[in-house]
């Protein structure tokens, strides 16, 4: 487990990349400082990521590894690595968020799924611009406009992953009924929010399910979640999960603790209503409020 003071997405992703894929190779990290002709401490910054390979290294690592045919793809990640600030370090999304979730940025900026146990508000990849102010204001109740609007824009900046070229991720989100339930911003903003999201799981990458309320007791009862899992190119990545609290996001990386979260959700799913009947509950929903 880590929390938020881990390095930025690319970065993260080589860093994790490599170390895995050391370690499916059977190799020590001595084997490395002796394959490199570099002390532990280097090889030991590369896997933190402290440091980034330089290019060289990495292609001789891979080879090293077994996996020389991965190094187009990780050519393209030190690129990225090396490049200037994300999108979110924009002057216009300054200070819109603290520091400890720029991680989750670039995580879910080049994730492959995005999965998630939605407790107690819609997730942000499906929120409306009202809905989101409702949340954000509520939440933070001593914000300046000009600050929840920059967090708005933010949150909507976000969604445009959606769209992403060469191929948006796929989202999968389990709602429990008593988020779609809750009128944040009103009965007004509510039912926009709820019909939204009717129209977002028309989408081909967009599954939503709904747990209802009458299931009782279930397996998402220790909270939100998301599961992250990476591109295929990443040999080895069990993916990641996120666990966000009022003051750091915290990041679980061990494949035994991804592991319980995925059985969790995967819990969760078969409870829930399926993709195909969601849109109808949340239909349903948003005719009541209306009512």
């Amino acid at each position: 487990m880590t929390t938020a003071s881990a390095p930025t997405a690319p970065k993260r992703w080589i860093m994790f990349a490599l170390k895995r894929a050391r370690e499916k190779a059977g190799k020590s990290r001595q084997d490395v400082v002796d394959h490199l002709d570099c002390t532990t401490g280097h090889v030991s910054h590369l896997e933190t990521g402290r440091n980034l390979p330089s290019a060289a290294e990495c292609e001789k690592l891979l080879v090293f590894y077994g996996l020389g045919d991965r190094w187009p793809f990780f050519r393209e990640l030190l690129k990225a690595a090396k490049k200037g600030r994300d999108w979110w370090k924009a002057p216009a999304f300054s200070g819109a968020e603290p520091e400890w979730f720029d991680l989750y940025l670039g995580l879910e900026a080049w994730a492959r799924v995005v999965a998630s146990y939605d407790a107690l508000v819609i997730p942000g990849l499906a929120q409306t611009p009202d809905y989101a102010r409702a949340v954000i204001t509520a939440a933070n109740p001593g914000l300046s406009e000009p600050e929840v609007k920059r967090r708005v824009d933010l949150r909507m900046e976000r969604q445009k992953v959606l769209d992403r070229e060469p191929g948006p991720p796929r989202v999968w989100s389990v709602l429990d009924e008593a988020a779609l339930r809750r009128p944040v911003g009103g009965p007004e903003v509510m039912r926009a929010q709820l019909r939204h999201l009717v129209h977002l799981a028309e989408r081909p990458n967009v599954d939503l399910q709904v747990l209802p309320t009458a299931r009782g007791a279930h397996a998402g009862l220790d909270g939100t979640f998301t599961v992250l899992d990476f591109p295929l190119e990443l040999p080895g990545d069990p993916g990641t999960v996120y666990v966000q609290t009022r003051f750091k996001g915290v990041y679980y990386e061990e494949a035994v603790e991804i592991g319980e979260y995925r059985q969790t959700l995967t819990r969760l799913q078969a409870e829930a209503a399926t993709p195909a009947e969601s849109p109808r509950v949340i239909s349903r929903i948003a005719e009541e409020m209306a009512a």
